[in-house]
């Protein structure tokens, strides 16, 4: 797991900072999420019974605008509600990739404050939950974005 920080602060650096000139700047974000979908695979710890404070998210930048800064064709995109509605052709839904980033990259610091300020076992604990009830699925819909959006 000593790739989880480099990889996370890689990512979280779009909506920390704005304007940031980087070369490949869209490539270079896949990557990562694919290396972090990738370290979801390997996680192990022990779980940790102590008590810890919570993640403070109100002393966060403007992460929304510091990605939209960032990623300038980023915006809403067409997906579809239900995949297995083969009956219902019509229903869809709107999503938001700049959204899809934002709670990636909130997830993410919180995975990494986690681990810096409680403990490794903790931050671990909560990758793990966090990347499969959420994490996770924004990360599917932010690559199909970027693929359909660059195809």
């Amino acid at each position: 797991m000593k790739e989880l920080i480099p990889t996370i602060n890689e990512i979280v650096k779009y909506g920390l900072h704005p304007n940031l000139i980087v070369a490949d700047k869209e490539k270079l974000l896949e990557r990562h999420l694919v290396k972090i979908y990738d370290l979801y695979f390997d996680i192990e710890y022990e779980f940790d019974e102590n008590d810890y404070p919570e993640f403070d998210k109100s002393q966060l930048p403007d992460i929304r605008s510091n990605i939209t800064s960032n990623f300038i064709d980023f915006g809403f995109y067409k997906t579809v509600l239900d995949i297995y509605d083969f009956v219902n052709l019509k229903d869809s839904a709107l999503g938001d990739a700049i959204d899809d980033l934002s709670d990636i990259i909130i997830d993410l610091l919180e995975v990494k404050w986690r681990i810096q300020n409680n403990s490794l076992a903790d931050g671990l604990w909560f990758f793990e939950l966090i990347f499969h009830s959420h994490t996770q699925q924004h990360i599917i819909d932010l690559l199909n974005f970027m693929k359909q959006k660059n195809a």
